[in-house]
């Protein structure tokens, strides 16, 4: 029952890090069958996406851009969205339904490092938690200078506070539960349990989510889900970049266990995916 013409239900999107959210989101602002449809200007980065009673129906890069922060994470949204809507709109009554696309994190993790190695660092990514940015105690840099280009698998791997690790799962979650990023409020492991149950918990309560291995099945569930419509179909790419790295048993094994979590959320997202189905 989402509407998208009225001034209330706003989809707020959350976007992982390479898991083809960037097409998706491109998807949203271009392609839904709208009585007002998002207007995309060449020269700008944000398409204007307010409906016939003003309201902005679409949280997400390509319609707000990042008022909450570079990818901003489920803790981040939770406490900001609404603050940023009321001072673009005004105060009101709104329902906010949130929307993500996960994917395997095994392929995620290696994209990450590919996309990081030819010299990204998401440098705008506030990584905010009861009301205050992570400190450089808490999330130290991986690399010294501006980026960390070139970096090699093993150091990627080998960083311990590399914010790829089990990202899926830190973004999902809601952090205040569990310290935030102070990683000595908790045992290690009580840490990744409550964790890995709160990122469940929040993709469970998701109005929509979606998988980047099922293009067809994700755009399917999307317009059921809000009873609207994609002007263009979503396209598998089962070959990615990430396919065509050659690897050695021992990074394969050493990928996996650094997003133990990750994988374990991503069976659990298959499951309810096929149900919601």
């Amino acid at each position: 029952d989402f509407d998208v013409n009225g001034n209330s239900d706003v989809l707020v999107f959350l976007h992982i890090q390479k898991t083809g959210g960037t097409t998706f989101g491109k998807h949203l602002v271009r392609d839904v069958r709208l009585q007002k449809p998002c207007e995309c200007y060449t020269n700008k980065r944000k398409c204007d996406c307010s409906n016939s009673k003003k309201h902005v129906w679409l949280f997400s890069r390509y319609s707000t851009g990042w008022p909450c922060g570079v990818h901003a994470d489920w803790t981040e949204l939770q406490n900001c969205v609404d603050g940023h809507i009321n001072k673009v709109e005004g105060q009101s009554q709104r329902r906010y339904l949130y929307i993500t696309i996960l994917r395997e994190p095994y392929y995620r993790y290696l994209s990450e490092w590919k996309h990081v190695q030819r010299g990204s660092t998401w440098m705008g990514a506030k990584l905010k938690c009861n009301g205050r940015q992570a400190s450089l105690e808490e999330v130290p840099f991986c690399f010294e200078g501006d980026d960390w280009s070139g970096v090699t698998l093993e150091d990627f791997l080998a960083c311990p506070h590399n914010l790829a690790n089990n990202r899926q799962t830190r973004m999902l979650a809601n952090l205040s539960i569990v310290g935030c990023y102070n990683s000595s409020a908790l045992s290690r492991e009580e840490r990744d349990l409550r964790m890995l149950k709160s990122a469940k918990e929040n993709l469970k309560n998701m109005a929509f989510f979606g998988l980047t291995e099922f293009q067809r099945e994700t755009q399917l569930l999307f317009e059921h889900t809000f009873g609207l419509e994609f002007l263009q179909d979503f396209v598998q790419h089962n070959l990615t970049h990430a396919h065509s790295i050659d690897l050695t048993e021992k990074q394969s094994l050493a990928i996996l266990k650094a997003n133990a979590l990750d994988a374990e959320l991503y069976n659990y997202a298959k499951g309810l995916f096929v149900e919601r189905l």
